[in-house]
């Protein structure tokens, strides 16, 4: 196979730059969209995940109540077989001994009610806060909808245009070397414009639009070796000439 000269490895560079140029405008064309159906995508992930967690929590506050009713009925319990004690005691300390847990088993009474109660308020206050993040997910899932079927017309309409482009790109991308179509990559990615091969127009860099020096210019001219700007990295892939208007026809005298 024959090694690809710098003057056709810049030449791909150049197709590169300008498929991935075309590229740009068929996205720009679909403006935040991608983005927002992604941002719509992750907040309605987001509402799962709290309800999920909401249902996991009324969840562990039924297991809660299960134990407070089982705690009621033991203190019950409890209350029966010291009221029988009481009629068998032998004198008033046993007696007021049997007096102070019965009301120590009322008292648990108490807090077992009290705890299912609280745990009724709190079971109450997350079924609330799932509907309202139902009826939130449901507008966000309608969105999420709307955006969708946008974004999809508009990709529908270049697709095939984009499709042709990415074949291309593939066939300029066979022709680089992978440490330079590397560096292609990471220079396009950190351009704001996306430029990342450009001409030298008017003694300037044609993206940062510093000067370059007239020596430099001879050697991009040649195409022997890969030069990029010392200023801003883009790869330079050859010199404009200035354009020279033709002076205008001289008109015979008659």
């Amino acid at each position: 196979m024959m090694e690809t000269t710098v003057a056709q490895k810049l030449e791909a560079l150049v197709k590169l730059q300008t498929i991935d140029s075309k590229l740009d405008e068929i996205r720009k064309v679909r403006g935040d969209l991608p983005e927002e159906v992604r941002d719509l995508e992750d907040e309605l992930e987001g509402y799962k995940v709290r309800i999920d967690k909401h249902n996991s929590e009324i969840e562990a506050l039924e297991q809660d109540k299960v134990k407070y009713k089982q705690g009621g009925k033991d203190a019950e319990k409890n209350i029966k077989k010291y009221t029988e004690q009481q009629s068998n005691v032998r004198n008033n300390r046993e007696y007021d001994a049997i007096t102070k847990e019965m009301e120590l088993q009322s008292l648990e009474i108490q807090i077992m009610e009290k705890k299912t109660r609280e745990a009724n308020a709190k079971i109450d206050l997350k079924n609330k806060e799932i509907e309202s993040t139902k009826e939130m997910l449901a507008e966000r899932q309608a969105d999420l909808k709307n955006k969708k079927l946008e974004l999809d017309q508009i990709v529908d309409e270049s697709k095939e245009d984009e499709n042709k482009l990415m074949k291309d790109r593939s066939g300029a991308e066979s022709i680089i070397d992978e440490r330079l179509l590397y560096s292609y990559n990471r220079i396009r990615s950190n351009a704001v414009n996306g430029l990342a091969v450009v001409p030298v127009k008017r003694d300037a860099c044609g993206g940062c639009f510093n000067t370059v020096p007239p020596q430099r210019q001879g050697d991009i001219r040649e195409k022997k070796k890969i030069i990029v700007c010392e200023h801003c990295g883009r790869i330079f892939c050859d010199v404009e000439l200035p354009f020279v208007a033709e002076p205008a026809p001289v008109l015979a005298k008659k």
